[in-house]
């Protein structure tokens, strides 16, 4: 049970760190332009 425990502690962490990351500044509004796409976008 403590082996499953881990695996999913593991698996929340990276899954997490890695929907948080990404570069790019943000405006006064919180919302910045994604230059790959062209899109823009706010968080």
């Amino acid at each position: 049970m403590k082996t499953i425990s881990l695996f999913f502690a593991i698996a929340i962490a990276v899954v997490s760190g890695s929907a948080i990351a990404h570069s790019g500044g943000t405006d006064s509004k919180g919302c910045h332009t994604d230059h790959k796409t062209g899109g823009y976008h706010c968080h």
